[in-house]
């Protein structure tokens, strides 16, 4: 049988595709881009596009398909042989992307390209195309001298290498955990739904009892519900101390992570690695992000006093003057008791009336009605029974695009949510072509005759995700490395973000909230009730945003380790100054913080970017309130002026196209109670 990841094509055979196949397949492709390029440096017919600019974007392509599907099914399908294959062909790969970067043959090629008169007549996006294409040859050393370029590449090498492992480290020790509890009497305060789903787990096993994790379904209800301090304590610590001891300790890694990217940055002429990753962002520089971070902490900060204050208060008439402190495990659940106090709210009322599979429909039903396409189960081969594909149609009838849903946890499969292009498409007027991506999460499964029930914040987060998936699903790009979701950093969230929304409004809701025993929508009093404690310690939700966003940015411009000392500690001090309690001295979030450590870049310097696209979200949101939410006009806007441009423009000139003006500030604050 052939290798299938030799040439992936729409139709993946995720059910074919095995450990076996990834080296033997890296390896080839990998020697077929080379010479692909090799091929394009020493052309000596005069520059053009096509032999030039876009025969890059050609010999890469199969690479990357087959690279992104074996990195897709290390997240999704983990195994120890997997992993081994992934671990060895992962910096390779990387390698390979430095070597371009790097190469000064096609540097020259592109750079005698932009001399030509065909550089000078191209059409607006081919030509954004060919400077950022300069740009980033430059931001990865192409003028850098030889000596240089080969300590470049040993950075690159060693933070792809360091940031597997990192990852990796987190999976295994979340994996790890596990806390099993017999005696029922111990679960008191815990919500039927997390006992059914932790007895299920545990059965699964093999035991008896109620099996509890680390990942987000069954650690979150015990963080907010169970009565006993004890457990909760111990669920906290252990969530909050991953990856600092024995083989799987990321202190070590994140010390060189940082002082890797401290000296890549020097190395390119910045003065730190913020200034590096934000040059090409809407922020251009750390310092316009880190004022951006502290003009919102400023504003936020009153209201965040008030708030623990508030809820001190509330807890001390709760227990009759307790005296103790509040501890960092205690906070939700205090919060959760003192919600359902002031508003006569209990998320967990909200619970039954969102069923998955009436969720999925209500987000697909959204997203037809605002950008007139059509969503359709389809046909295709799976890397897991529960996975389902869908294929999406345009209001013609031409399937545009097709996609994965992949939604429960696994053993094998890393937590939280995201989305994931596998096929970028080049959009060519009368040649049809489709994009394929993906969206995971990880939320309970159903559990006996009863399906799963969602909480509201998992509705948003498959809203959000959804949202990735239609900005890479909708794309019309003429080239493929500036289609989709291949934007600046902060206005990447924007599409997702925007998504929420639809989740808060009584007509979206109404698409698809309904009870899944009644089929009764969700009563009005509970609506209101939900709305009322939306903003509830809106102040403390931004502040600790705003404190991972501080902490990321202060490790990239400030940290200085024979000044600063270790960086688990200066991390907690700042942690600490966004929290609402005072954190235990082995905190160690730090080591788990894969946002910014999982990935040579990812969100290093860029975790501002969620705050950002907030902004830009809850200012895009008030058109929609003002015209209809599912308005098809205004959705048609959105889709034509930001899903459809991917990088084509300026992220400034695509906000301001749907909006007619930039952003402001004060929708979010208004929204979030902050005003």
């Amino acid at each position: 049988m052939p290798n299938p990841l030799i040439h992936v094509g729409f139709e993946i055979p995720f059910d074919q595709i095995e450990a076996a196949h990834v080296e033997p397949a890296i390896d080839e492709l990998l020697t077929k881009a080379r010479s692909a390029v090799d091929e394009i440096v020493t052309n000596d017919a005069p520059r053009s596009y096509a032999n030039t600019l876009l025969a890059v974007e050609q010999a890469t392509e199969m690479l990357e398909r087959a690279s992104t599907v074996v990195g897709h099914l290390e997240s999704v399908a983990s195994s120890e042989e997997l992993r081994t294959a992934y671990n060895a062909t992962h910096p390779k790969v990387s390698a390979f992307w430095s070597e371009l970067a790097m190469n000064d043959g096609l540097y020259q090629a592109i750079v005698a390209f932009a001399q030509t008169e065909e550089a000078a007549a191209l059409p607006a996006t081919e030509k954004r195309f060919l400077k950022k294409t300069l740009d980033d040859f430059r931001r990865h050393g192409a003028e850098l001298g030889p000596e240089d370029k080969a300590k470049l590449r040993e950075i690159e090498i060693e933070l792809t290498k360091l940031t597997t492992k990192f990852s990796q480290n987190v999976l295994d020790e979340t994996n790890a955990f596990e806390l099993l509890i017999s005696d029922e009497s111990k679960l008191a305060g815990l919500p039927e739904s997390a006992k059914q789903a932790a007895a299920q787990n545990a059965r699964s096993k093999g035991l008896g009892g109620w099996r509890f994790t680390l990942h987000a379904p069954s650690m979150i209800p015990v963080l907010t519900y169970l009565d006993d301090a004890s457990i909760r304590e111990q669920v906290w610590r252990a969530y909050n101390t991953r990856a600092v001891s024995g083989e799987r300790d990321n202190r070590e890694v994140i010390a060189r992570v940082l002082e890797l990217r401290r000296a890549k940055a020097e190395l390119l002429g910045y003065a730190d690695f913020s200034d590096l990753v934000t040059e090409d962002r809407m922020a251009k520089a750390g310092a316009k992000a880190k004022a951006f971070i502290d003009d919102l902490r400023q504003r936020t900060e009153e209201a965040f006093r008030r708030e623990n204050r508030a809820l001190e208060a509330f807890r001390k008439e709760l227990e009759g003057g307790a005296t103790r402190a509040l501890e960092p495990w205690d906070i939700a659940y205090y919060s959760e008791k003192q919600r359902q106090a002031k508003y006569d709210f209990n998320e967990e009322e909200l619970r039954p009336y969102f069923p998955l599979d009436r969720v999925l429909d209500g987000l697909f039903a959204t997203a037809q009605a605002l950008y007139e396409i059509e969503i359709v189960e389809r046909e295709a081969k799976v890397w897991d029974p529960d996975v389902k594909s869908f294929a999406i149609h345009d209001r013609d009838g031409t399937m545009i695009a097709a996609f994965y849903v992949d939604l429960f946890p696994r053993e094998n499969k890393r937590g939280g949510a995201w989305m994931n292009s596998l096929i970028s498409a080049a959009y060519r007027e009368g040649q049809p072509v489709a994009q394929l991506g993906l969206f995971c999460a990880n939320v309970n499964p159903p559990v006996g005759e009863k399906p799963a029930l969602l909480t509201h914040r998992e509705v948003e987060t498959l809203f959000h995700e959804f949202g990735h998936l239609l900005h890479h699903c909708l794309s019309r790009v003429s080239v493929r490395s500036l289609a989709g979701t291949n934007v600046a950093w902060d206005f990447v969230e924007l599409p997702s973000q925007i998504m929420e929304n639809w989740c808060w409004e009584r007509s979206g809701l109404d698409l698809f909230a309904a009870h899944y025993e009644t089929g009764e929508r969700i009563p009005d009093a509970l609506y209101e009730k939900m709305i009322r404690a939306r903003t509830y310690r809106a102040a403390n939700a931004q502040m600790r945003q705003l404190g991972f966003s501080a902490v990321d940015l202060a490790l990239h411009r400030d940290y200085e380790p024979t000044r600063d000392g270790e960086v688990m500690a200066y991390a907690r001090a700042i942690i600490e100054a966004h929290s609402a309690t005072t954190l235990p001295d082995d905190y160690a979030m730090l080591a788990g913080f894969g946002h910014v450590f999982a990935h040579p870049t990812g969100y290093a310097s860029g975790y501002y970017s969620y705050k950002w696209a907030e902004v830009l979200d809850a200012d895009a949101f008030t058109r929609f309130k003002r015209e209809g939410i599912t308005n098809p006009e205004v959705g048609r806007a959105f889709r034509e002026a930001i899903l459809s441009k991917g990088n084509s423009e300026e992220a400034e000139k695509l906000y301001e196209d749907f909006m007619g003006r930039g952003p402001e500030l004060d929708p979010l604050l208004e929204r979030t109670g902050l005003a």
